[in-house]
């Protein structure tokens, strides 16, 4: 198991909370990167984002072409074209990440989680997973991938989706927010006029959501 490589993006001299953030197929860390600053939270926050790269890795609904994948779709499929061990891969290598960042927390920090299309996919499978837990999830246009495990003690999520998205429908948000919701999660939906991307209002309505999470 090799360990990510990832960009580093800081607001406020002293980090006092983490969030990684996990991008999509074919993007790398960079991809995101603006969000640090589209967040417009207070730099007294003192809030580090780590966006790490996926691995490299041929993507065959995409011809083959070798590109940074968290894992290989093969079929678009939700929940069967997914190489399993490729995901199974990928999350060992976020659980790493997120042991390294928890440990360099300072007492009373967060640590959160988080991700876009095929990002969000990994952070419900990692995050969900992951010892010790992270203190929030934020899945962007993305779905569940292999059922919930253990629900019962899952951080509170941030979920957003685009009406239009063309990539991973509307549906299958939707979806993987009941499952959340029956199983007792706290959750937030919102969705947007939009295809498979990101638009102002959710950044500010993520904004927000943010800021409770980590003054609470």
């Amino acid at each position: 198991m090799t360990t990510l490589d990832f960009v580093l993006r800081e607001r406020g001299p002293v980090p006092q909370h983490t969030l990684i953030w996990l991008h999509g197929l074919g993007a790398d860390g960079y991809d995101f990167a603006p969000l640090v600053d589209a967040l417009e939270l207070p730099s007294d926050l003192g809030l580090r984002v780590v966006l790490p790269h996926a691995p490299v890795r041929p993507v065959t609904i995409n011809g083959g072409a070798s590109m940074r994948a968290w894992y290989d779709f093969r079929s678009l499929e939700f929940g069967r074209g997914e190489a399993t061990e490729d995901i199974e891969d990928s999350i060992g290598l976020i659980h790493e990440l997120l042991a390294a960042e928890r440990a360099a927390l300072p007492a009373g920090g967060k640590l959160l989680l988080g991700g876009f299309s095929q990002g969000g996919v990994m952070t419900l499978a990692a995050g969900l997973r992951a010892e010790p837990r992270p203190d929030a999830l934020v899945v962007l246009s993305a779905y569940l991938w292999n059922g919930l495990p253990e629900a019962e003690r899952a951080p509170p999520v941030f979920q957003a989706h685009g009406e239009q998205d063309p990539v991973i429908p509307l549906a299958a948000g939707a979806a993987a927010h009941r499952q959340l919701l029956d199983a007792g999660v706290d959750t937030q939906w919102h969705t947007y006029p939009m295809a498979h991307a990101v638009c102002p209002e959710e950044i500010a309505d993520l904004t927000r959501w943010l800021l409770q999470v980590l003054s609470a």
